[in-house]
């Protein structure tokens, strides 16, 4: 079965079910368009690290890493050496160790070259949380964006302040960026609000080639009943990170239309 919103589906953005959300989804774009693409171009799912604190690995599943200062004096709080003077005795403690995250993206390359003419990343909390994260991986989007390459990215998190800059106006819930290489420093930004279908989006490739479209919320649809998401989210509580005042009322009335409140 399909989610019950018309475009994103919030609880989706849950710490749980986003490692896997994002993953599949990364996954089921591949699959897609990879036959439209053919023969010309290939679809190649590769792997960014990123070196992340303690509180960024909590937002994306992985276990916290130790924090804990470990403090344990020797019975004597001093040593004296040969010259009489006393040297204090060092404490043991243990430092917090950073995680490394390891994130899916496609390139679209062109076979007869391989030469990547697209990226398509989906953003993660480690993208967009302050931090090491979210420097390592604007240093990787300016590289992008300072070459040939076409760029696609796809942000469905509500929380922490977007990548992109844009005029108040079109400030929304969610966001798809796509930056065709031959028309920067201008880009098309999709911008939508849960109350919002998802908008399907054309994919930029080599010149004169024909864009395939790129339609999310087939897919998550798909990868919602495939995941089996309706067997595990409760629709009763509120979605986590938890929706302003006026986005709640709306989707209270929601799930009540859809009989899942």
């Amino acid at each position: 079965m399909p989610s019950p919103f018309p475009g994103m589906d919030p609880y989706l953005e849950h710490p749980r079910s986003w490692r896997n959300l994002q993953h599949r989804l990364i996954t089921a774009i591949a699959i897609n368009l990879g036959p439209q693409l053919r023969p010309k171009y290939r679809v190649v799912v590769e792997a960014a690290m990123y070196q992340t604190g303690t509180q960024d690995s909590v937002l994306v599943g992985i276990p916290d890493v130790a924090v804990q200062k470990s403090v344990r004096a020797r019975q004597e709080d001093t040593v004296a050496v040969g010259s009489g003077v006393a040297i204090a005795q060092p404490i043991e403690v243990e430092l917090p160790m950073p995680s490394v995250i390891r994130q899916g993206y496609l390139e679209i390359r062109d076979v007869a070259t391989s030469e990547v003419v697209t990226v398509l990343v989906v953003l993660s909390p480690t993208n967009k949380r302050p931090g090491e994260g979210r420097l390592a991986y604007a240093a990787k989007r300016q590289t992008i964006l300072a070459s040939a390459t076409n760029f696609v990215e796809i942000d469905l998190l509500r929380q922490w302040t977007p990548l992109i800059e844009a005029p108040e106006a079109v400030a929304a819930h969610y966001r798809i960026l796509v930056s065709a290489s031959a028309q920067r420093p201008r880009a098309d930004l999709y911008a939508f609000n849960l109350q919002n279908p998802m908008p399907v989006f054309p994919l930029p490739l080599g010149t004169n080639d024909p864009e395939p479209a790129v339609d999310l919320k087939v897919l998550l649809d798909e990868i919602y009943d495939q995941s089996g998401y309706d067997l595990v989210i409760d629709y009763h509580e509120d979605p986590v990170p938890p929706l302003a005042e006026k986005d709640d009322e709306w989707l209270t009335a929601h799930l009540k239309q859809q009989g899942l409140r």
